[in-house]
């Protein structure tokens, strides 16, 4: 929303009705509520799970607060108990933010995996096609790549001070805080973890309408095999075009401009078959 407002678009189950009776293949969630810290207490959202499931029927992904924690009575619950409730409510995926971050890190740190992350939990029971990687990067500007121990990319979209090179910084809390590790090192490390799928957001792009990130996407595609959807920027139908003929994402996800009616799903399929790219 304008100036980090936020705005009520509608009842969620409505417009997921909306978006499935316009041809979207999928509906994302995510949850923003102060329930993030007790998820399992979160009965609208499980409610909200239970009537979109009745009568949407495209695989459904909620986000926000999947991790373990503890309750106000002191009592520990995993991030698989918190995924299993969702998933009991209707739920095909979760999509695990800022959680992901943590794991990478400390994967990282280790050098292996020791299955206790909320990734490997859920990966392990659910398989890892239920699990999505949301990831929220940045760019940081570097004059000189020799000098920056992170993967750069050479950029067409220079930096304030004409630097021709960045990287992508991972973030968690909504953007909020920056971490030291690159965009490839987390999906890396996740895709090790035993996740199924990258949610590929852009803080630079969010909210522009500007299209999506062309070069970040490369570079996600070109670290993993996992299927990349790409977010964040969409501003018309031609967007969509851009991003799966210039890049090799499987998927791509917009939020504003559907729920604003700015542009339709059926538009934007309409505009992908006439330039030849496959959809559902």
């Amino acid at each position: 929303g304008a100036g980090g407002a936020v705005r009520n678009l509608g009842r969620p189950v409505a417009l997921a009705r909306r978006y499935f009776e316009e041809g979207a293949d999928e509906v994302a969630f995510l949850n923003i509520t102060g329930f993030r810290n007790s998820p399992l207490r979160d009965q609208p959202m499980l409610d909200l799970l239970r009537e979109t499931s009745k009568n949407v029927f495209v695989p459904l992904t909620i986000g926000g607060g999947i991790r373990g924690f503890t309750d106000r009575e002191g009592r520990k619950h995993s991030a698989l108990e918190v995924a299993a409730a969702y998933f009991r409510a209707g739920a095909d995926k979760v999509s695990i933010g800022s959680d992901a971050v943590d794991a990478a890190e400390e994967y990282l740190a280790r050098g292996s995996a020791d299955g206790s992350s909320s990734i490997e939990q859920i990966s392990r029971v659910y398989g890892a096609q239920a699990v999505v990687i949301s990831v929220d990067p940045r760019r940081v500007y570097v004059a000189d790549p020799a000098n920056c121990s992170h993967a750069v990319v050479e950029t067409a979209v220079p930096g304030e001070n004409g630097e021709e090179f960045c990287w992508f910084q991972c973030t968690v809390n909504g953007g909020r805080n920056g971490r030291d590790l690159d965009v490839v090192q987390l999906v890396t490390a996740c895709e090790q973890l035993g996740a199924g799928e990258i949610l590929l957001n852009c803080i630079d792009r969010d909210g522009t309408g500007d299209g999506f990130d062309l070069e970040l996407i490369a570079q996600v595609k070109a670290a993993v095999s996992l299927p990349v959807i790409a977010s964040s920027g969409a501003g018309c139908a031609a967007h969509f075009v851009e991003v799966f003929t210039a890049t090799d994402a499987e998927a791509a996800l917009a939020a504003g401009i559907f729920h604003r009616r700015e542009v339709g799903i059926d538009e934007v399929k309409s505009a992908l078959r006439r330039t030849g790219v496959e959809v559902r």
